[in-house]
């Protein structure tokens, strides 16, 4: 297998962690969420750095840690929701393993995220038009570093997990 890794990339509140831990458990590979490796690094949480660091700095720490991600062995890798910022990153995953973009409705994505108060990007007056926004900006980058995309409005996260299952067939053969 050329391309071990598998890279979930999407939207906050899509399920990229609860859906790579349920196929890392299938796959039999380990789980690596890239904002907690960042946490675990820094020994502070992803609020404080932007606080501390703006965007930027944090979105260097993410390449960083992709990029060490991306030398280590075969694992299902949850991304945080603005990797696909940088170029940088998409060149990583794209040589590095099969990219599944997780998308979701608008309405399910505020609904998912409307309670977390751990996402700096949300902190804002009008959180579902901040989501809105990040869509539009980003929706091409999740589409042109995938795959293949996955729906998680219509699917649990095992249904979902089972349809990537069968992409991850298509797409390795």
């Amino acid at each position: 297998m050329s391309k071990p890794h598998v890279f979930l990339v999407g939207p906050m509140g899509v399920g990229k962690s609860t859906i790579g831990r349920l196929l890392a458990s299938e796959l039999g590979l380990p789980f690596v969420d890239t904002d907690r490796v960042i946490e675990e690094r820094t020994g502070a949480d992803i609020p404080w750095i932007f606080d501390m660091e703006g965007e930027e700095g944090f979105r260097l720490r993410e390449t960083n840690v992709l990029s060490d991600l991306c030398q280590m062995r075969a694992a299902v890798i949850a991304t945080g929701g603005g990797i696909v910022t940088q170029e940088a990153n998409i060149e990583l995953m794209r040589n590095h393993g099969s990219v599944c973009y997780l998308r979701a409705s608008l309405e399910q994505l505020a609904e998912r995220t409307a309670r977390d108060k751990k996402r700096p990007l949300l902190q804002v007056e009008n959180p579902r038009e901040k989501i809105a926004q990040i869509l539009m900006e980003r929706e091409p980058s999740y589409t042109s570093v995938a795959n293949f995309t996955v729906n998680t409005d219509r699917h649990g996260p095992k249904a979902a997990v089972q349809e990537i299952l069968q992409q991850l067939g298509r797409s390795r053969s």
